[in-house]
């Protein structure tokens, strides 16, 4: 999905200053990125000519290391962000059952967005609640011992 350029003319203006002011140091495209994606959000097309048009580098570079680097995203998240932990508690006590219900509900796999952006689900590694388990992260909020029939309940909080 194209980022309308006229629309976003001060990120674009910002991200071409952290293009001149970090383009001579040594290695300059990731830390290029992680600025770029703080200030679209994500790394989409646009946002990625940019960058390889600024270093003076071919696309494919750029697009290899936002699709290989887990932190870099080519598509927008959603206004919440659902992280379920697979970690082996979890997944152990029902990690599974959860993301069940929260692809069922949502209407999306792991790692996707919902159509209207309301949510993103992702999955995390160990959050450290072992003795919560199973657990999501939505945003800050943590929800722990968790069933299935949790998750109507949670989402609602955050479609109101």
């Amino acid at each position: 999905m194209p980022v309308d350029v006229a629309e976003n003319q001060e990120k674009f203006t910002k991200l071409e200053k952290v293009i001149t002011e970090m383009k001579d140091m040594e290695g300059p495209l990731i830390p290029i990125m992680h600025e770029a994606q703080g200030i679209f959000g994500y790394l989409p097309y646009d946002v990625q000519k940019c960058i390889a048009d600024g270093l003076d580098i071919p696309m494919s570079e750029v697009y290899g290391v936002a699709t290989f680097y887990t932190e870099f995203k080519v598509e927008p998240k959603g206004e919440h962000v659902i992280g379920i932990c697979m970690g082996t508690p979890c997944y152990v006590r029902g990690a599974t059952a959860i993301l069940d219900k929260l692809t069922e509900k949502l209407g999306i796999g792991m790692d996707e967005t919902t159509e209207d952006r309301k949510f993103t689900l992702q999955e995390t590694g160990c959050m450290g609640c072992c003795g919560l388990a199973p657990i999501i992260v939505i945003d800050e909020d943590i929800y722990g011992n968790l069933t299935p029939d949790d998750i109507p309940e949670i989402l609602d909080k955050y479609t109101a």
